[in-house]
Parts: C-alpha cells; structure tokens; sequence
C-alpha cells in the first residue's frame, strides 16, 4: 500500500499538469506552441541543467559512467530496432525514430525528479544532453537521410551541460545572486515542459493506431530491457540505475514527430507511435517505478 501510494504520489502530478495542457487546448484557450517551446528550450531548460550540474554533489566519476551507460543504451537500442526495421518490411524513414528515442524531457526530467529527487535531477540532465546530440544527429539521418551535427551545437542545452559539467569539476560556483535568479528561471522548465507535452499531444492526429500499439509495446519492452542489461553491465548505483531504466522506458518523444513532418516523412504514423505509447505509458511507468523504487 505504501509502495502504491508512493508511485501515485510520483506519477501523479506529471500526467495531472500534462492533462491540464491537453485540456487547455481542447477548451479552445490559446497557447501559442513555438513559443512556449522555444522559451522552454533556449532558456528555461538550459538554466536547469546548469544549475543542476553545478549544485549537484553527484561523484563526477558516478556521472561519467552514467553517461558511458547512456550512450551504450541508445546504441544497443538503435541496434536492435534497425535491426527489425529491416526484418519486418517497416518503413524505417518514419518508424525507427521514435522507436529509438524516448521523451527524456518532458517526461523523463520531471519523473527522475519525483522519484529520486535532485540526484535523479543530475543524471536525467545527463541523459537529455546525450538524446538530444543523437537525435539532431542521428535522428535526423533516420528521417532525412543526412545527418546534422552542427545543428546539435546550437542548442542551448547542450552548451550548458557543457559548461554545468565544468563548473562542477572545478566547484566553482556562480555569485549567489546569479544561482537564485538562474533557479528562478530553470523552475519554469518542469511545468513548462509538462504543459507542453500534453498540448502537442492534443494537437496530434494519430494514424495507424492498430501499428502504433504492437510498436508502442515492443518499444517500452526493448527499451527497459536495455535500460536494465547496460545499468547492470556497468554497475550502476541504484538511483542511476533507476534513471536510466526509467528515461529508456519513456514513451516516444514529440520531437520525433516534428522532425517526421519537417522532413515529410510519414507524420501520420510518427504520430501514432507518440499518442498511442504515451498513452500506454500512464499504465507502464507506475509499475516500472514500483520495480525500480
């Protein structure tokens, strides 16, 4: 009963803000999208990070096996579904992005959060940082055909990782003045992000549904079992290793279908996958947590 109560309390308050975004917009109220994104991403989200990395008290050695994990997890995981990408006929233009990247932001930070507190905080911004550097690289290639490498230098959030990282190497710390007002601002992305997931996803026109759900299941199989041999493969403590297993497990990211419908892939489907697995996920990721807690 604890145990329940505990997961509810986690959980609970990540779908109950994205419900208010996906009810906002089905009143009809306005909320501009773009805009909110970009203030999330080029902002809000860069000063979490930052601050979060440099306040953290995390081992560095800790979070650079994380991050070793990290980037072993979404290769094996690419692996695999290029791999039935392949085997099964699928289209692998639309289907193999979100099968391979999970939403690590405005999902998987808020979670980490609830669950592990400013730890999980630590490793999740690790996690982001290397999802994002792969799906403007990698990602775009699945879709485009090209791959995009300076386009992952742009983004805000991983120049903060980047400087967040250092700050924390050297313990140096920003004139408190500076760290408030940049906290002030790196609180915006939780609920930010959460809104925002739950507008997106009102404002989706999922296809092929019947697909979307043996995809979606497959993907939160896949993905959690990764999560769980590369964790154990590198020893990962017990809140790393619940992070990991829980951003692996998070259902398809919205990006991938922005980045389907930027590059005229088969939207609909992408579409699907990210309605349909976040759906799935409202049931999935209580009694994942259940397990990792």
């Amino acid at each position: 009963m604890n145990l329940a109560l505990t997961v509810l309390e986690i959980v609970a308050p990540v779908f109950i803000l994205a419900g208010t975004g996906f009810a906002w917009v089905r009143l009809g109220y306005e909320y501009r999208l773009q805009f909110v994104t970009r203030l999330a991403m080029t902002l809000a989200v860069p000063c979490l990070i930052f601050t979060a990395l440099m306040k953290t008290e995390l081992d560095p050695a800790a979070l650079g096996n994380f991050l070793a994990a990290a980037i072993a997890g979404h290769l094996l995981i690419a692996v695999v579904f290029e791999a039935a990408v392949r085997i099964f006929g699928l289209d692998r233009q639309a289907i193999l992005s979100p099968l391979v990247f999970g939403n690590t932001g405005n999902l998987g930070i808020p979670l980490a959060v609830f669950a592990f507190g400013e730890a999980g905080l630590g490793y999740a911004v690790v996690m982001l940082a290397v999802s994002s550097i792969l799906i403007f690289t990698y990602g775009i290639q699945m879709v485009a055909g090209t791959g995009a490498g300076a386009k992952a230098l742009k983004e805000p959030m991983i120049w903060a990782t980047l400087l967040g990282a250092v700050f924390m190497w050297q313990g140096w710390q920003t004139p408190r003045f500076l760290t408030n007002a940049l906290d002030l601002i790196g609180q915006l992305a939780i609920p930010l992000m959460l809104l925002t997931l739950g507008v997106a996803i009102a404002r989706l026109t999922p296809g092929k549904i019947s697909l979307a759900a043996m995809l979606s299941t497959v993907k939160f199989t896949v993905c959690a079992a990764a999560g769980c041999a590369v964790g154990w493969f590198f020893g990962l403590g017990h809140v790393a290793f619940g992070v990991l297993v829980l951003q692996f497990a998070t259902p398809a990211g919205v990006s991938t279908y922005l980045l389907a419908e930027k590059y005229e892939a088969d939207a609909d489907a992408v579409a699907g996958i990210v309605v349909v697995s976040t759906l799935m996920a409202v049931g999935v990721l209580p009694l994942l947590l259940a397990f990792l807690l």
